[in-house]
């Protein structure tokens, strides 16, 4: 019981960072069911009463709703361990779910990650992001760009900096499981690119038990070579690994070509039944699929000296409001 209402406050708390403005019971409520821990409106006010309390919240007016304040941003980091463990799988199998593109009709939410960069760096990361999306090293060449106090998703992009929305790899997940395939998330991590191909696995992480996603971990880390693999087909980039079932295979192959149709892909490669894909073992009966990191394009912004902020695997957003790179940048601040 105190395990249950402790991760219901912990996750009021992360709801009202995520928003950047105050929020009300209601909207709290509706955004705990959407993160599977539905809670009425009248317990999520006992619950912010209690954070009140605590100087975790604090009222930004009676119609206005609450703030989590900076004591309630350091709380959530010092959560303990078992709340955060699982939390990198918990977010996958959560954006899957809400996951509601149709390939076929173009239209409906898919997963991005949120990248915040310096309004005075952007002009240059954009020149230096621009080779991998033209070389395909993403999910989707459609991408979302931001400035301060504009919404990415749930996200608001605070002042002096813009927001880049990539699409993530997940989205492949959400639509398999729209049609029926469940997908089995393994592990992030580091692939080895050579002749332009994939080759291996050099590092990973388990997204079960990791709380932070394993590609923003390799990029602050700078074990990527992206710039490497566009002009020379030799590098290292951002990979995740997945399993679907053996007898899915057909169907899964038709779905991949649909989105990638619609503009979305990232599917370096799938394997045969039961047999080892990029050097990783599968398990019997299975299919193991080797996805492109859709913050690739960032890591080469990142390999060219310009610090970027990361939200992996943060928002979903609606199709139709993405544009291609080269469009969504025009214009765009220095």
């Amino acid at each position: 019981m105190t395990h249950d209402i402790e991760r219901k406050r912990l996750l009021i708390l992360r709801i009202l960072r995520d928003a950047g403005q105050p929020m009300g019971a209601r909207l709290i409520a509706r955004r705990m069911a959407e993160h599977g821990a539905p809670l009425s409106e009248r317990m999520v006010r006992y619950h912010l009463g209690l954070t009140d309390e605590r100087g975790l919240t604090e009222l930004a007016g009676q119609r206005d709703g609450r703030t989590i304040t900076k004591r309630g941003i350091e709380e959530i980091g010092s959560a303990r361990v078992r709340d955060k463990l699982s939390l990198a799988i918990s977010r996958i199998e959560t954006l899957a779910f809400r996951t509601t593109f149709d390939p076929k009709r173009k239209r409906g939410l898919v997963p991005v990650n949120i990248s915040l960069i310096a309004r005075g760096k952007f002009r240059r990361a954009a020149d230096a992001m621009l080779s991998a999306f033209d070389a395909g090293l993403c999910v989707s060449g459609l991408v979302a760009v931001a400035k301060a106090g504009e919404r990415l998703g749930e996200t608001v992009v605070p002042e002096g900096k813009v927001g880049l929305a990539t699409v993530c790899s997940i989205v492949i997940n959400g639509v398999l499981l729209k049609s029926g395939i469940p997908m089995d998330s393994k592990f992030g991590g580091i692939v080895q690119i050579s002749r332009h191909e994939p080759l291996r696995f050099v590092e990973l992480i388990h997204y079960s038990g990791s709380s932070l996603d394993p590609s923003e971990a390799f990029i602050r880390a700078r074990m990527t070579s992206v710039r490497d693999v566009i002009d020379e087909g030799e590098g290292r980039i951002l990979g995740n690994f997945r399993e679907i079932p053996a007898l899915s295979k057909g169907l899964a192959e038709r779905i991949v070509r649909d989105t990638r149709a619609a503009g979305i892909d990232g599917v370096l490669a799938i394997g045969k039944v039961s047999e080892p894909v990029c050097e990783v073992p599968v398990d019997l009966n299975k299919v193991g699929m080797i996805l492109a990191g859709g913050l690739n394009p960032v890591c080469c912004a990142q390999e060219a000296g310009i610090d970027v902020e990361n939200l992996a695997m943060s928002a979903l957003v609606e199709f139709g409001a993405l544009r291609p790179f080269r469009t969504a940048v025009a214009g765009r601040p220095d």
